[in-house]
């Protein structure tokens, strides 16, 4: 088979080891990411980033997000996603880590 380039997946794997597949260009949206899978990086030959600070609760709200950031990009009538109170915190300082939060401007 021949290598096609990267795959149109990336898997992130969660601190207590859950795994999310996502779209790469859905992950993407994410600095932390991008970066994580360019050029040589262990990353992006193995299409697996591993978030050691990130529980699989809020990874998996992360991938949820980051799917819907893609559907609903330059639409104007959007839902809410749903994110439950208490993961508000915790979902607040992994937007920061994954470069989220500077997206929204």
């Amino acid at each position: 088979m021949a290598d096609d380039g990267p795959s149109k997946y990336i898997t992130l794997v969660s601190s207590d080891g859950f795994e999310f597949v996502v779209l790469r260009e859905a992950a993407c949206a994410s600095p932390t990411i991008a970066g994580m899978l360019r050029n040589q990086m262990i990353e992006a030959r193995t299409g697996r980033c591993s978030f050691a600070e990130i529980s699989s609760i809020i990874l998996e709200k992360v991938a949820e997000y980051l799917s819907y950031r893609l559907k609903y990009k330059d639409k104007l009538d959007v839902p809410d996603l749903d994110i439950p109170v208490e993961y508000c915190l915790e979902m607040i300082v992994a937007a920061d880590f994954l470069g989220l939060d500077e997206q929204m401007a």
